[in-house]
This record gives structure tokens, sequence and C-alpha cells, in this order.
């Protein structure tokens, strides 16, 4: 491999977007990156966003970044709806894929995805970057070595202040299930996974999601919108050892009050992740105490990245590293598509009352 991995990203913008604050910092300060690509609509747009975010080059479309062989990795960071067409293109052209998290709209497309990617060969990475979160891994080392001794029970609150009374009208197709982006698809999604990759598989799940604010101003009066979608969620599960465990996760929340906390109570103690950022605690730091005693983390080469960058930094450097050792560490579209299921199984229980039930999914 070469010495340096040269990242092409599209969806990076002046005008708005996770991109610019989370895979722009992540890839400059993580070491063996290149930041070497953004696209645009023309080529003078494209340079100037090159420019402005420091990026080597800019294309003026994605198929002119694919077919080029100084970039080594597509990063797709746009809506959900498009992630199908770019994924298949850029595995078409033999690069590997950063896709951000949801990784499409159902299972049946995620599916697709997944079987496109094994038969290219190439390594994928799924934006859930909180599994690779240093202080997520510490809590995880710390339970797999029974420091509180067999798990009794969890509860995870995290709260964000997407999905409230208010949006902009670029974001309001989150109110559209069919778009495969909703609180529960990317919001849910994050609480779920941070879950099982703290306590194993979870089964026998139950929901109860519902909407709290009903009438959704659209650019501040422009025009009212009915949200159909739940905002507030609620998911009750059990570990394979029949551990209970809450999930709840809250939209709609004041920007001083999107708190993240997991306790995982066990026979010898309690552990406890605490952290929260506005657009969800996968977007920013965690904090882990143990019996009510803080632990050190060792922030390694994330030390010195924006809280919104290091998660996803920390993504970027185990796709670094498999590419480099040709392992498969890092959290890819088969890990996307177990997750996606589950999130289809927890919607239909919280419509009709069943209980769900998944198993096989890995610890870590």
């Amino acid at each position: 491999m070469k010495n340096t991995l040269r990242i092409g990203v599209i969806g990076v913008s002046s005008a708005r977007g996770w991109a610019g604050v989370s895979h722009v910092p992540a890839i400059k300060g993580v070491a063996g990156l290149e930041f070497a690509g953004v696209t645009g609509k023309t080529q003078d747009g494209a340079d100037k966003t090159a420019t402005e975010f420091g990026a080597t080059r800019g294309y003026s479309s994605v198929e002119s970044m694919m077919a080029d062989p100084a970039i080594d990795v597509v990063t797709i960071a746009v809506r959900v709806p498009s992630h199908r067409e770019l994924i298949l293109k850029a595995l078409a052209a033999g690069k590997h894929v950063y896709c951000e998290w949801p990784l499409g709209r159902d299972v049946q497309e995620s599916e697709e995805l997944q079987r496109a990617a094994e038969e290219a060969g190439v390594h994928v990475a799924i934006g859930l970057q909180s599994r690779k979160n240093p202080t997520l891994l510490r809590a995880q080392k710390l339970l797999q070595d029974g420091a509180i001794g067999r798990v009794l029970s969890a509860r995870m609150y995290s709260g964000t202040i997407a999905f409230g009374t208010a949006e902009g009208e670029a974001d309001s197709y989150l109110e559209d299930p069919a778009n495969g982006a909703t609180h529960l698809t990317i919001h849910g999604g994050h609480a779920a996974d941070a879950a099982i990759a703290l306590l194993g598989p979870l089964a026998n799940a139950t929901a109860l999601n519902t909407v709290q604010y009903k009438h959704i101003n659209i650019d501040e009066g422009a025009r009212m919108l009915e949200r159909t979608i739940a905002d507030h969620l609620f998911f009750l599960f059990e570990t394979e050892a029949g551990a209970p465990v809450s999930v709840e996760v809250d939209g709609g929340r004041p920007k001083d009050d999107t708190r993240f906390r997991f306790e995982i109570t066990g026979e010898s103690g309690t552990l406890v992740l605490e952290g929260g950022a506005a657009v969800g605690f996968q977007a920013g730091r965690l904090t882990l105490a143990v019996n009510g005693q803080s632990e050190a983390i060792d922030q390694g080469e994330l030390a010195t990245l924006p809280d919104t960058a290091a998660n996803v930094g920390a993504l970027y450097a185990a796709l670094r590293d498999d590419i480099a050792n040709g392992t498969r560490t890092t959290p890819d579209f088969a890990h996307a598509v177990r997750l996606t299921k589950l999130l289809a199984d927890i919607d239909e229980s919280s419509k009709d009352g069943r209980r769900t039930s998944q198993s096989g999914w890995p610890v870590s």
C-alpha cells in the first residue's frame, strides 16, 4: 500500500453539512491520510471548495473523482437517498468507500450495497463512529474483563436538538421515512449500536416510539409540516444472559440539554459513560467512571482533533490500518445491514406491540 491514503470526499459544503466539521478535520488531523479532493457542480465551484477547506484539488463531477488514480478512498457524506448510486459507482471504480450512516434507505438497499462491496473486494466503512471511540473501547474492555461482574441491567439516555419543533427546508426530507433518514434510523441507530458494542447481542426488543412535536415550523414560518415519524424513542431489550437494557433517545432537546448517559450495573459495581453533543453523542467525546472513579483515557492521535471530528478520525484510522494490514476491523456494510434489520424490527414492534428477537451479533 502507498504510505499515504488519499481521500476524496463527496458532500463538503461551506453552506451546511456534517462533512466540513467532522470529515475534513479528521482527515487532515490523522496521520497517513491526505485530503485529496472534493467535488462540485462546476470546476470553479469545486476549486473554490477545495481552496476553502484545504483539499489537494477539486473535481467537477463525482465521476471524474472516481476515475482519478490519485484517489484511494471515496467518502460519501451526502443524503441517504443518494448513497446507492454513489457507492455503486465508487465500487465499480475499484475505490475503498467510507459511507455515512445510514447506509441505504431500507434493508433491501443496504443488502444490495453489502453484496456489491463484497464482490468488489475493497475495504468499506460505515459511519457508526462511536464504535471506535477510545472511551467506549475502554469500557468494552473493562466489561469483558469483568470489572463490574455479571451485568444485571443497563439504561441509556441520549438527547439531541434534531427533530424538534422547527427545521430548515433542506432538512425536511428527514420527515419522510421513505428516504431512510429519520430519528429512528439516525439517532436510534447510533444509540442501539453503542449498546450492542458494550453488551453484545440484544434480543427480545419491545419499542414505544412516539411523536412529541406534531406540527413542525419549516424555514421560520414558510410552511408548516405535520410530523408522522417518531421523535422520541424508547426500546427495551434483553442481553443474551437475560439482563434488561433500556434505551431512550430524545429528539427536540434544547442545545444545552443534549446529554448522554449510559449506566451499566453489575454484581460488583457500576460503569457510567457520559457525554453528549447537539446532534447526538456520536458527534462528541465521552467520559468514563467505574464505581464513581473517573478513568483516564488515552486519546492518542485523536487528542488534538475537534470534538466533532474525534470519533470520525478514529474510524478513518481504523480504515487506514485495515487497508495497510489487510485486516477487517472497521464497521462495514455487513455491520450496517445487521443494524438496519434491527431498527426495522424495532419500528414494527412499536407499531404492533410485538416483541422482536435478534441474535448472532458479534460482541465487538
